[in-house]
């Protein structure tokens, strides 16, 4: 009688799955694997699967909605009890950016002004440094739904940033526009992220690529993909 496959089975598999493409992604670029920081994706999947991940050895998980981030932080247990950096990936509401920063230990989608003051008196609240990356857009200009900045406006939020007291300006996000060859999309962003890390050397994190595209974004020069179904699955609906 065979064993039934497990949860953690399931998880670990696609874990060992993804981890081999990064390798081979980072090599094929004359890069380092190690160079490379998995963000799991977490969202809508329970709390339970990120204790499983924590216990397969992932440092970072990501997730993309408030409040469902922060409920499931609480749910882990309290701050840093698994070792885990937790990321806010997804776009950021002004008036929900104060209690992100109650909780995100880094914070991904930064594409405004408007949201470092927020962001940075929940950081206060908490006391806690928040690791920042400007979000850039690499959709045309004025295609519906455009998210993130444009280039030309990444100085003045990068100063924003630097006057706030518990943020630190870590570097560049970006997603691949639908329905575009991902590496000329990650090729545009390499361009933009040498522009801005000639003007700020510390800010050299480069958050890029997800389940479908990341080796392209790791030959582009990615320091962080977020993945999510390559490792968990599918998501589960949410009624």
């Amino acid at each position: 009688m065979s064993t039934p496959v497990t949860r953690r089975d399931e998880i670990a598999a696609g874990l060992d799955d993804v981890r081999r493409r990064i390798a081979d992604a980072a090599a094929a670029a004359g890069r380092s694997g190690d160079d490379v920081t998995l963000v799991v994706v977490t969202k809508f999947f329970p709390a339970s699967d990120v204790r499983l991940l924590a216990e397969l050895g992932v440092t970072d998980v990501g997730e993309n909605r408030h409040p469902e981030a922060g409920d499931k932080l609480a749910e882990c247990g309290a701050f840093g009890d698994l070792g885990l950096r937790w990321h806010f990936i997804g776009g950021l509401q002004s008036n929900k950016a104060a209690a992100v920063g109650s909780y995100a230990d880094v914070v991904e989608s930064v594409d405004r002004v408007k949201l470092v003051n927020a962001l940075n008196r929940g950081a206060h609240e908490r006391s806690h440094e928040i690791d920042v990356l400007l979000q850039v857009s690499l959709d045309p200009p004025g295609r519906e739904g455009r998210a993130g900045a444009d280039a030309r406006e990444l100085p003045a939020l990068a100063d924003a940033v630097d006057a706030a007291g518990m943020l630190r300006l870590r570097g560049l996000m970006a997603i691949a526009p639908l329905g575009e060859e991902p590496r000329a999309a990650f090729d545009r962003l390499a361009e933009v992220r040498a522009s801005f890390v000639a003007e700020r050397p510390d800010a050299t994190w480069l958050s890029a690529g997800m389940s479908n595209d990341f080796e392209a974004a790791i030959g582009a020069g990615a320091t962080h993909v977020r993945v999510g179904s390559a490792i968990l699955g599918a998501r589960p609906e949410i009624k």
